[in-house]
């Protein structure tokens, strides 16, 4: 059994399915309600019920005030929705919506997909789940290990499991850690989420992304979070790599292009002359929708991304449309 939700003042839809909470379903549909502990205690995630029925289905210690309950107010990680229902709570807007957070976390895996990368799973308690938003960085640190910064190549939609993608031959400390000494189960510290190279989620322009190597990982987060809030619009992947990189997720890229008809993946090879990222960058504009009528999404080095955004607006996409994150050299 499905019921519809509806959000206010936003307007935005997801439906839940069987006994999943209101926000667990939210959640998979990649909305960012406001939430912290996700087991009743804290009451962030409260919300009014406008119509419908829900029944509360877990236990909560957060205690509701009077005005509150003759409002209708529930937690939105302890009720479902037994039919259709109109409600009123919280959403994250922009990066300024999303609190400073510092979660103890576990080394989950250390996956190699393939020479010198490793995808870092790291998993936060179950009651202190990481609130983020798509394409945004964490600060990571252990004991008697150097603080590193990261993006988050994973989805919103499962703020307990974080993706951090890691490239062998950065020689900073953490990096060279994780290569050579972590091991699963270990404790680590992160801090976080920071930075505003976040999706525009109200647009319904056709979206071109380009990443250069690892930068790849911020937009894998928004290409993630898109899916969830099944966006109609195109989306182009442009994937770069210098001839020292790979493209670690080539195979991840080819599953969303063949089940997805709006996405495009094109991966490209840079030659090592002068010239090889003049070509890259012709190619990329023959290939994108109308130069003016569309929204990108830049990921990589600071002089390349400065050289694609810079042809871009020669064309005439407005400087407005266009985002950008930088990565450090060594990625």
């Amino acid at each position: 059994m499905s019921f519809k939700i509806e959000l206010q003042p936003s307007g935005h839809h997801f439906e839940t399915i069987g006994n999943e909470t209101i926000l667990d379903a939210a959640f998979r549909s990649g909305i960012n309600l406001a939430y912290s502990c996700q087991n009743g205690s804290c009451g962030e995630c409260r919300a009014k019920i406008m119509s419908g029925e829900v029944e509360r289905i877990n236990h909560h210690d957060f205690t509701m005030s009077e005005a509150e309950k003759l409002q209708n107010t529930v937690l939105m990680c302890c009720y479902k929705a037994v039919s259709d229902c109109t409600i009123e709570a919280n959403e994250a807007k922009s990066a300024a919506d999303i609190p400073k957070q510092q979660i103890k976390v576990k080394v989950a895996k250390i996956e190699f997909v393939a020479d010198d990368y490793v995808v870092l799973h790291l998993r936060t308690p179950r009651t202190n789940v990481l609130r983020f938003l798509a394409g945004q960085k964490i600060r990571i640190s252990g004991e008697d290990i150097s603080t590193f910064t990261a993006s988050i190549a994973s989805c919103p939609c499962n703020g307990m499991i974080l993706h951090l993608h890691l490239y062998k031959q950065n020689p900073h400390p953490f990096v060279q850690y994780v290569f050579n000494e972590m091991n699963s189960g270990q404790a680590l510290l992160i801090e976080g989420p920071e930075g505003d190279f976040i999706l525009d989620e109200e647009s319904q322009r056709p979206i071109v992304m380009v990443a250069v190597n690892t930068g790849f990982a911020s937009l894998k987060s928004i290409i993630e979070h898109a899916i969830a809030l099944d966006l109609q619009q195109a989306i182009h992947l442009y994937w770069l790599v210098t001839e020292d990189h790979q493209h670690y997720h080539d195979n991840f890229c080819r599953s969303w292009e063949y089940a997805l008809e709006t996405f495009m993946y094109q991966p490209m090879c840079l030659s090592p002359d002068d010239d090889g990222l003049n070509k890259a960058i012709t190619e990329i504009i023959s290939r994108s929708p109308v130069e003016t009528e569309l929204d990108m999404y830049l990921c990589g080095p600071e002089n390349m991304i400065n050289s694609i955004r810079t042809a871009f607006i020669k064309k005439g996409t407005p400087e407005q449309r266009i985002v950008e994150e930088f990565t450090d050299n060594n990625d």
